[in-house]
């Protein structure tokens, strides 16, 4: 009867790690840090911040002026279009564009910040 070798785990040297410079999640592992480009970063990031909170109060804004126009008027519950009532059909149509609307402008609000944003990164 043989005996079989025992087993033996074979692991290699690890390599030597060099520290990498501290990117702050603005750039990609390994890549040279440019203090200029992480302020310009930083202030995009709040400017697309800003813009977004400002999206989302006016949109809110909005929406309850016209549930409170809706609500708190009856006479556009008696006006008839296509026999239906204006309300009901202000409740299921209006709020469409008005979202179409608040989403066109936060696109094109953000595209010219980040537009801006390139243009301050490449003078440089």
């Amino acid at each position: 009867m043989s005996e079989t070798p025992k087993r033996v785990r074979v692991t290699a040297d690890l390599p030597v790690r060099r520290p990498s410079p501290s990117t702050r999640g603005i750039a990609l592992p390994g890549s040279p840090v440019d203090e200029a480009d992480a302020v310009y970063a930083r202030a995009l990031m709040r400017s697309q911040l800003r813009l977004a909170l400002g999206t989302v109060a006016g949109f809110v804004l909005v929406v309850v002026a016209l549930t409170l126009t809706i609500a708190l008027i009856p006479e556009i519950g008696r006006v008839l279009v296509w026999g239906l009532p204006l309300s009901w059909l202000l409740q299921a149509y209006a709020f469409y564009p008005i979202i179409l609307v608040f989403a066109v402008l936060y696109v094109r609000t953000a595209a010219r910040n980040e537009r801006r944003y390139r243009a301050l990164r490449d003078r440089e």
